[in-house]
């Protein structure tokens, strides 16, 4: 057994080094708050989940993921994998979006109330997603955040909501969009040329767009958020909408709820789509993301 019961994942890569300066801070929190801890940093893509197995096998009762959605998600997908119903995972921000969080309340100024939590044993238990073999905690989206995703990645000067915004903005002049016919729980398939397609487990996602409004972490469900294609200036509108989670009903704005969703597109061999700001690619023109119910402790303030 560990000396500690709590292992700390670092990514200091995270919100382009943000990481590995608040990881400094955040470990001395923890332990004034939980007493001491354990911890490794990620030196490489794909290193996070070999920490995290180890340690899982190791026999720790507590995970923290210090960095944004893609650590947090990695975290919480070698969890539910190791089918360890005992361990409860600790989210502290250090990305660029942190949107899982958001749905939480766990901000950068909360990072005391989740060391708080974590000392009181306070949780909830959240649904979290799976597509293929991977489980998620937030995210599942295709088209145009593909574009932003890719559009960020070659912008160095901006950081956090201010980036998303920029690149998303811009890509309302380029992204071409994509045929999709989405269909839940095995029903007729709805099929339009849309901008994007986000299949939400929590309600943010983008650095600040409240994509899901009414989605619940705990309702062992989904929500498909289709937004259609149009025309530039019509698409900043929409965004305008989605930005303070006022788009529900408007034209061109599909919202259903589901616990499968199959996703096919037309006309390619593969989709790129994105899980909790991953990209990746599938092995096929179709996909399915479906929920777990109640399969994830979390530490909530």
């Amino acid at each position: 057994m560990p000396r500690a019961s709590t292992f700390v994942l670092l990514n200091p890569a995270a919100g382009r080094g943000r990481g590995a300066r608040r990881g400094r801070d955040f470990l001395t929190l923890l332990e004034r708050h939980v007493g001491p801890v354990d911890h490794a940093a990620s030196e490489r893509p794909g290193h996070e989940r070999a920490l995290l197995d180890r340690a899982l096998a190791e026999g720790y009762r507590s995970i923290v993921a210090v960095g944004g959605d893609g650590t947090w998600s990695a975290a919480a997908d070698r969890i539910v994998a190791s089918g360890r119903q005992d361990v409860a995972l600790g989210l502290l921000p250090a990305g660029t979006g942190n949107d899982f969080g958001k749905s939480l309340g766990i901000r950068h100024a909360k990072a005391e109330a989740v060391a708080r939590a974590m000392a009181e044993g306070r949780e909830q238990i959240v649904d979290v997603g799976r597509i293929g073999g991977r489980y998620f905690l937030n995210v599942v989206g295709i088209g145009f955040d593909i574009a932003v995703i890719d559009d960020a990645a070659s912008t160095p000067l901006l950081k956090g909501d201010s980036l998303y915004r920029f690149c998303a903005l811009r890509q309302l002049f380029r992204f071409p969009g994509i045929p999709v016919a989405l269909a839940a729980d095995g029903g007729a398939p709805l099929e339009r040329r849309y901008l994007m397609l986000v299949i939400a487990n929590g309600n943010y996602f983008g650095g600040s767009f409240h994509i899901a409004p009414r989605a619940s972490l705990n309702d062992g469900m989904l929500d498909a958020v289709s937004i259609f294609d149009a025309p530039p200036l019509a698409r900043a509108r929409l965004f305008s909408l989605v930005a303070k989670g006022k788009h529900e009903g408007a034209a061109r704005v599909d919202v259903r709820r589901g616990r499968r969703f199959t996703v096919h597109v037309e006309g390619v061999s593969a989709i790129r789509y994105e899980v909790d700001g991953e990209v990746c690619t599938s092995e096929g023109p179709s996909l399915a993301v479906e929920t777990v119910p109640r399969a994830l402790r979390v530490y909530a303030p």
